[in-house]
């Protein structure tokens, strides 16, 4: 099958001192996949992926095909030792490549692997899903959950490439749209202004753009790049909470709803601004609303795991100068605006 985005091949470069690599975003661009794994000067290929061989170019060498189980229930540390039991008995070195073909939870996975097995070997992403391609898949950022809390457990690890084929997308349920839609939003109040009405190529370039600029000036999420974790804080909290029935960008949706609520009861931005929130996830066709059966103090107990929240709660916020990251946020605030959401 093929989407209805126009034949339009998007190249955006991520500018790394640890080795810069492009994301190349357009209908068939993994037919590239060959041409890539050949310039990295592979021996050996491990393919993982979520989608059946045919999807994906031959490569010209010995090559491991592995399954991919994506749902975040596969994100696990045992999830990563298996594959990297199966490239060792495969014979895979650090001088070869493994590929992901799936959505977030395969390139997380995926790339964790590839930044543990032999202490680092060359990944290429083929993210399958919007979610995966407007976020997942770019950036660097590896991980898996544990039952504390999400993404817990990482490296960073750059891939050699990623092609952002926009063909699979039109396989997706809309549910799993909606899904990428989630993080589309949020990129609104971090830089990207409002996609909404673009082609879609368009909004996976605009996003990728912007997530490229802010891993290149904070790599190692120092500082800028928490900004990318703008409705992240309670849309974690949500998966957990509703043991993952809310997808990743579902959840994200509701938590950037909650965030402008939340900056707006700090005297962050005005009322107006908090209302946008709401008119732009409800633009991209996803609920603002808390789901009925999750606890408010159940919420704030599992956002005090947030990897942000080194001393106390913690969220990105938009403020006059823009969204930044605020610390030591009082839980009974949380708890006021959180009452005040709606519920679905």
């Amino acid at each position: 099958m093929r989407s209805d985005t126009p034949t339009v091949t998007d190249v955006v470069e991520v500018p790394l001192p640890t080795g810069s690599y492009e994301v190349t975003i357009g209908r068939g661009v993994r037919a590239a996949l060959p041409e890539i794994v050949a310039a990295l000067g592979a021996r050996r290929a491990a393919v993982v992926t979520a989608r059946p061989r045919r999807w994906l170019p031959e490569l010209d060498l010995p090559t491991l095909v592995l399954p991919a189980r994506d749902g975040e229930e596969a994100k696990t540390l045992s999830a990563v030792a298996e594959l990297c039991s199966r490239f060792a008995e495969f014979g895979l070195t650090r001088d070869d490549v493994v590929v992901s073909c799936g959505g977030g939870t395969t390139t997380d996975t995926v790339g964790l692997a590839a930044a543990l097995y032999h202490r680092g070997v060359s990944v290429v992403h083929l993210p399958t899903t919007l979610l995966a391609q407007v976020d997942a898949s770019v950036g660097g950022k590896t991980a898996v959950n544990l039952p504390q809390g999400k993404n817990l457990v990482g490296a960073y690890w750059q891939p050699a490439a990623v092609l952002c084929d926009t063909d699979f997308l039109a396989t997706l349920p809309a549910r799993e749209l909606a899904n990428g839609y989630g993080e589309i939003a949020r990129a609104h109040f971090i830089g990207t202004g409002d996609l909404r009405g673009r082609p879609l190529h368009e909004q996976i370039t605009a996003s990728v753009a912007l997530k490229a600029s802010i891993v290149a000036a904070d790599e190692r999420d120092r500082g800028l790049r928490h900004l990318l974790n703008y409705g992240h804080t309670l849309g974690h909290a949500l998966e957990r909470g509703t043991d993952y029935a809310l997808r990743h960008g579902e959840a994200v949706a509701v938590g950037t709803v909650f965030a402008g609520r939340l900056a707006s009861e700090l005297g962050r931005i005005t009322p107006e601004r908090a209302a946008e929130h709401v008119d732009v996830v409800t633009g991209y066709g996803l609920s603002p609303a808390l789901p009925r059966e999750v606890d408010p103090d159940a919420l704030v107990a599992l956002m005090r795991l947030d990897k942000k929240a080194t001393t106390g709660l913690t969220f990105v916020l938009d403020g006059p100068a823009g969204p930044e990251l605020v610390r030591d946020v009082p839980a009974e605030t949380v708890l006021k605006v959180l009452a005040e959401m709606p519920r679905a």
